[in-house]
């Protein structure tokens, strides 16, 4: 994978957290002869990035997209939730994927892979200690930071993700949220971590679609992807509660994340690998 340039200087002030973005320099940063990323778009605002994609999806376009919108009015979480963003006060975007052959049991990898590349950013950006809760979160100090949604329509794949940079507790979209702002980070560019953000999901996803040697392709393990997922996990050794499809609920130790991306809970019956589910942390 080429190297990625950074997108202009980092920010000396708070100011350029809600400047805004520059469709030109992401492109010019992001769209590089070998790259995943083909097409770079930013638009002022949109209902739902994720909606926009699984739309051109349908109509048959290609893997590498990345739409960004500077602010959403009809974003969508898990479970239907709703989410919108004030102007430029986040960074919300979706990019479209399509892993081919993958086998269907790896691609719930794909919101992880994310959540690894989210993290990774936010981390190396802010200095702050990002983590990992299963299956589309992103914690700073036990708050929601971002959040991960993947669909999927046909063959393709679209991620859409939201993380709150400079957002104030009273434009919060839920509460129990935080932004990188609120919780220390300072001169910060979204710029820059969308970029970083967007370098990381590439080469994780290259290193999981392109098998190791003498392993498959969408080996998460082989590839070195869980085991990045499983030293940023803020899950993994908590005691938690999961709400299951149907309305039943788990209560146990998070122990693991397996070969296809569940969770592991050590509950009273043994260990129950869960695919879906709302994870409460409780210690």
């Amino acid at each position: 994978m080429p190297d990625r340039p950074a997108v202009g200087p980092r920010a000396p002030a708070a100011a350029a957290v809600r400047a805004a973005l520059s469709e030109t320099a992401l492109r010019g940063a992001l769209i590089l002869p070998g790259s995943l990323w083909r097409d770079v778009r930013v638009v002022t605002q949109t209902g739902s990035t994720n909606a926009d994609l699984l739309a051109e999806a349908g109509n048959g376009a290609p893997h590498g997209i990345v739409l960004v919108a500077e602010s959403q009015t009809a974003g969508r979480g898990r479970m239907g939730r709703r989410w919108a963003s004030p102007p430029r006060a986040a960074l919300t975007f979706s990019v479209l994927l399509r892993p081919g052959d993958m086998p269907p049991a790896s691609r719930g990898w794909v919101p992880l892979l994310a959540g690894v590349a989210v993290a990774g950013a936010i981390r190396a950006e802010t200095g702050l200690d990002a983590r990992l809760k299963w299956p589309n979160d992103v914690l700073v100090r036990g708050a929601k930071v971002a959040g991960i949604l993947a669909e999927q329509s046909g063959d393709a794949i679209v991620v859409g993700t939201g993380i709150n940079v400079s957002t104030s507790q009273h434009e919060m979209p839920a509460p129990g949220a935080t932004s990188l702002v609120l919780a220390g980070a300072a001169g910060l560019d979204r710029e820059r971590l969308l970029a970083r953000v967007l370098a990381g999901l590439e080469r994780w996803y290259l290193a999981w679609t392109g098998p190791a040697p003498g392993a498959a392709r969408g080996d998460a393990s082989a590839c070195g992807l869980r085991p990045e997922y499983l030293r940023l996990s803020g899950t993994i050794g908590r005691v938690v509660r999961v709400s299951l499809p149907g309305g039943q609920l788990l209560t146990g130790t998070a122990q693991d994340v397996d070969e296809t991306g569940r969770l592991v809970v050590a509950a009273a019956s043994g260990l129950v690998p869960v695919s879906a589910g709302d994870v409460i942390h409780l210690r």
